[in-house]
């Protein structure tokens, strides 16, 4: 095996949030410097290339500490760098999120700020949390594939508003109110499909959907508290459903999405939590799904949760600036 590399791996997707990280990361770098941390960077330059880079950087160069700098897909291709490697057991490797993205959801769960500066003295600190993972399989031409998430994953309106926001990123444009302004445009496209979930091996459901999430964390498309009740460290993922709904009643509680009292408000809605899921759409692979902001192809889908299976960096005491009592266990950097 490789001599391990003590150094940290600092990989920059330079494109993400609309090109913001690639012009902010020299005042990033610089702020690593200053505060003494020891690394090494490169910056993407394709789709995916994160996930070559840190399988590369673990088998072939003995890293076993990175920085994602982006957004939520950076994250999400880092961590399946890590979990599409078999040299290295995961729980002996540590990732930390630099949030710069246009989502941002993973860092919300355990409130992450935005500055820079503040981001890395949460790294130097060095608390690490043991984060369970999921792992998703899907279809791409009848073949399975795998995808693993650190944060969700959904379908239905889901990925139609994040294939629709994707497509307005690589033309520029981007934001919250442009990402509301797709969600109302896919709902008037959003063709309901006929799903059904088992949870466990059991079948729990089998109707038509509007929505449908499934995550290790709390928040979905760039701020919606999509599955209110998750642990991400609970050995379990959760999923929220939402079933066919006016588009009035879903405006109506767009306040109630993103702070999460929806899944309590709208009787269309239903929640589920479990080890393994299984999702199958009729007509057959007629849903798409996304990870992260990453968008995929098509039913059915089994999601199953690998617990405990990363350490992740995250503040001493989430939640600390909201004076929240944190649900959170974390581990003391050695």
């Amino acid at each position: 095996m490789t001599e391990t590399n003590s150094k940290w791996l600092v990989v920059v997707n330079p494109m993400a949030s609309v090109g913001k990280s690639g012009k902010d990361w020299p005042e990033i770098k610089q702020i690593l410097i200053d505060q003494g941390i020891d690394f090494d960077d490169i910056l993407t330059e394709y789709p995916r290339h994160a996930i070559e880079i840190v399988r590369n950087a673990i088998v072939e160069k003995g890293y076993r500490k990175f920085i994602a700098v982006g957004g939520d897909g950076t994250n999400n291709e880092v961590i399946n760098g890590i979990f599409t490697q078999d040299v290295v057991p995961t729980n002996e490797i540590t990732m930390a999120a630099l949030p710069i993205g246009t989502g941002n959801d993973w860092r919300r769960t355990f409130d992450i700020p935005l500055e820079y500066d503040e981001v890395v003295k949460i790294i130097k600190a060095g608390h690490t949390f043991a984060h369970d993972i999921g792992k998703l399989t899907y279809y791409n031409d009848g073949d399975p594939k795998i995808r693993f998430f650190l944060n969700a994953a959904g379908t239905g309106l889901d990925e139609m508003v994040c294939s629709s926001t994707n497509l307005m990123k690589k033309q520029g444009k981007g934001g919250t109110i442009r990402y509301l302004i797709s969600v109302v445009k896919c709902l008037f496209k959003y063709k309901i499909t006929h799903v059904q979930l088992s949870v466990d091996d059991e079948l729990v459901f089998d109707d038509d959907i509007l929505s449908l999430s499934v995550g290790n964390c709390r928040f979905n498309g760039g701020g919606m508290m999509m599955m209110p009740n998750a642990v991400p460290d609970d050995g379990l993922l959760d999923v929220t459903v939402i079933r066919k709904v006016s588009i009035f009643k879903f405006a109506a509680n767009v306040k109630n999405i993103y702070d999460g009292t929806f899944i309590h408000k709208i009787k269309e809605v239903q929640t589920f939590r479990g080890k393994k899921i299984h999702i199958v759409s009729i007509p057959p692979h007629s849903l798409m799904v996304e990870t992260e902001g990453e968008n995929l192809n098509n039913s059915p889908f089994d999601f199953e949760i690998l617990p405990k299976a990363i350490n992740m960096v995250i503040p001493k005491e989430p939640g600390q600036k909201k004076k929240k009592k944190s649900r959170f266990k974390k581990k003391a950097k050695k």
